[in-house]
């Protein structure tokens, strides 16, 4: 078997395997921007089974960008304790605090999945499964899909 063959199958076996071990879960959220990172620890945390959908090819939303596109971030005293509480390094600014956001963007994302949340990134939710007046489900995507206008 060519090394290529052998890698990609590794690739989709494995995908495929931690996929369908996902399907069904308690809590699933559509993005792994900070809110929708620091939810999913929050949720694993407490032992509920928690999945997110991330429709780019990277987590962290838009802490990547920092403040005018300078690598650096601003958080209001209210939420410095939760990047505290992960070990973020915040410096004081008066009325806020500064922040690496590569730093803040690794350990939100570390300290979800280590909380035992399931990040899927390329893939979006496009619409709400309901029944009976309660969201059951959702339906997911690729994203490249999307961006190639498939209807699939």
């Amino acid at each position: 078997m060519l090394m290529e063959t052998e890698i990609s199958s590794c690739i989709v076996k494995e995908f495929l395997e931690d996929f369908l071990r996902n399907l069904h879960t308690d809590v699933i959220i559509a993005g792994a921007g900070p809110a929708g990172l620091t939810a999913a620890r929050y949720l694993a945390r407490q032992g509920i089974k928690t999945v997110v959908f991330e429709r780019n090819l990277w987590v962290g939303g838009g802490m990547w960008g920092g403040g005018m596109l300078f690598p650096k971030i601003v958080v209001e005293e209210e939420a410095s304790a939760i990047l505290k509480e992960i070990g973020v390094r915040l410096q004081s600014a008066g009325s806020f605090f500064v922040a690496d956001p590569a730093e803040a963007v690794s350990k939100c994302t570390s300290s979800a999945i280590d909380a035992g949340a399931k990040i899927f990134t390329g893939m979006e939710i496009e619409d709400l499964v309901v029944k009976n007046a309660q969201v059951c489900g959702v339906v997911i995507n690729w994203s490249a899909a999307k961006l190639a206008k498939l209807h699939v």
